[in-house]
């Protein structure tokens, strides 16, 4: 089983998010761009489901980023949007523990949360 999953829903519609593109990174204090490409860990997209399992088998103990690019999801559907992405910075604390960081989003709004 991978380190990290996800599961992105569409509060707007009330379906799975997907095709999302998601991008796990070292967190870095900025934004993940291609000027940072060295900082990524893995990226994918979500599947039918809104899920996605990502990232090597286990994290290093540290901080990391998870970019979802919202704007291009919302922008496929010809739905404006607030936020172009949302980034989540979450600490790895070394136990092993399987993470999961779910992300409930719309339009102009999204939340996220430490799920199990």
């Amino acid at each position: 089983m991978t380190h990290l999953t996800t599961h992105v829903l569409d509060a707007a519609t009330g379906n799975p998010a997907a095709e999302v593109s998601v991008v796990l990174a070292h967190a870095s204090g900025g934004a993940v761009t291609a000027e940072a490409a060295g900082a990524i860990v893995a990226h994918g997209a979500t599947d039918a489901d809104g899920r996605l399992a990502l990232g090597p088998e286990t994290l290093e103990p540290g901080d990391y980023t998870l970019t979802f690019l919202t704007g291009e999801y919302f922008a496929a559907r010809d739905t404006p949007t607030f936020h172009p992405y949302v980034a989540v910075t979450f600490t790895v604390d070394g136990s092993g523990r399987h993470l999961h960081v779910p992300l409930l989003l719309s339009p102009f709004a999204y939340s996220t949360y430490r799920g199990s």
